[in-house]
């Protein structure tokens, strides 16, 4: 039984090292190329041996996906499968990671379901590559008839393949497996008649792409909260971003992290309105997060709390690599007597990295010419002797 696996990988393996260029096209002659290679007595078969010998997964990976596929009693299916998979170019490491992710895969129909599918996909434009890539982010979509109608909406709905394919991993794909009339086009519907345009949507969906995925009622429930709880009306520029904060959130949650960041920045309840509507990111923060940068802006560098409610893009910057190693250069510089004027410190913190440095270190190259190299330092996590105030 042993050499008959081997016997299979190999032959399975040298398709899979040497993909046909046209999936489609070449799907039969792989398949029947590879049906010769052994007649396996289908009493004697093994799915654990055929995982590991064949699909190249390790022992634990074996473990794990040999229960999904007891009941297996022939290699035919897994078979044509893999040689369907080296016709769309994938490798063997690619195989053993779809197989690792989907044990079920190797049960498709490829005549069925797989091919029809790749020239479905085809037809919408998408390349072999593409689709390749798309079988290893959602094998489990893939294996379903549906996907190409579902596709050919989402690729309308996000402007691009590579918009979507981008989008895929964020949600685990769900936005394929939910229903296309009952959830995804009336959120759909919704978000338009709630002032967003087709673009805003898809740029909203791109990181976000399960929010097109949750129930009807749960997203008209988190736009309630939007409008009522943080203020920011339909139609805002911050709208979409305070959807996004939110949209998973139910409303005593996001109750308790407004609460929460009123006690942080001693913020009043209007502040906290205006903090939350112009950075509505605020609210994705954690709580710890919150509590440093809380320390560092109010308690070291002494801003009042209305200051940084009125720019909550504070609370969004890498303390380490940006908050703190731009305010050691401040603080250098002022006692060095290299400041004329205490500069606007959200002018500090908001400005690119090349500007920072055109602004508040090249001027001073030939008094502190060790200040660039200290500043990068800063960003890495160093606090060179330069930066060690008493």
């Amino acid at each position: 039984m042993l050499a008959m696996l081997r016997l299979r990988s190999r032959v399975l393996a040298h398709f899979l090292s040497s993909p046909a260029t046209s999936p489609v096209s070449h799907l039969h002659r792989l398949i029947s190329a590879a049906a010769p290679a052994v007649s396996p007595n289908p009493s004697s078969f093994a799915v654990d041996e055929y995982l590991a010998a064949t699909c190249g997964l390790t022992r634990p990976q074996v473990l794990k996906a040999s229960a999904k596929l007891s009941h297996l009693k022939s290699p035919a299916k897994p078979d044509a499968v893999l040689a369907f998979l080296a016709g769309l170019g994938l490798s063997g490491a690619d195989v053993a990671a779809l197989v690792d992710k989907d044990p079920k895969f190797l049960c498709a129909g490829v005549e069925r379901t797989l091919a029809p599918n790749v020239a479905g996909l085809t037809g919408l434009g998408l390349s072999p590559s593409e689709i390749a890539r798309l079988v290893l982010l959602v094998p489990d979509r893939f294996r379903c008839r549906s996907i190409v109608s579902k596709l050919e909406y989402c690729l309308s709905l996000f402007g691009s393949s590579e918009n979507l394919l981008r989008a895929l991993p964020r949600a685990g794909g769900s936005i394929l497996g939910s229903d296309l009339d009952r959830v995804v086009k009336p959120n759909v519907t919704f978000l338009h008649e709630c002032g967003l345009a087709a673009c805003d949507i898809a740029r909203l969906c791109i990181p976000t792409p399960s929010l097109l995925s949750i129930s009807p009622e749960r997203i008209r429930t988190a736009v309630a909260c939007v409008q009522g709880l943080l203020g920011v009306p339909r139609g805002s520029p911050m709208f979409k971003h305070a959807l996004q904060a939110v949209a998973f959130l139910n409303k005593e949650k996001i109750t308790a992290k407004v609460e929460h960041l009123k006690k942080t920045f001693s913020w009043s309840d209007a502040e906290v309105g205006i903090a939350v509507s112009k950075g509505p990111a605020v609210l994705s923060r954690t709580k710890e997060s919150l509590q440093r940068r809380s320390e560092f802006l109010i308690s070291e560098l002494g801003l009042e709390p209305a200051y940084i409610a009125y720019r909550p893009a504070l609370l969004t910057y890498s303390l380490e690599g940006r908050l703190r190693p731009r305010y050691y250069i401040v603080k250098f510089l002022k006692e060095n007597g290299l400041l004329k004027c205490d500069p606007n410190y959200y002018t500090v913190f908001k400005e690119s990295d090349m500007t920072f440095k055109k602004k508040f270190i090249h001027p001073h190259k030939e008094a502190a010419p060790h200040l660039e190299k200290d500043y990068d330092a800063a960003c890495k996590g160093e606090v060179p002797t330069n930066f060690r105030f008493t």
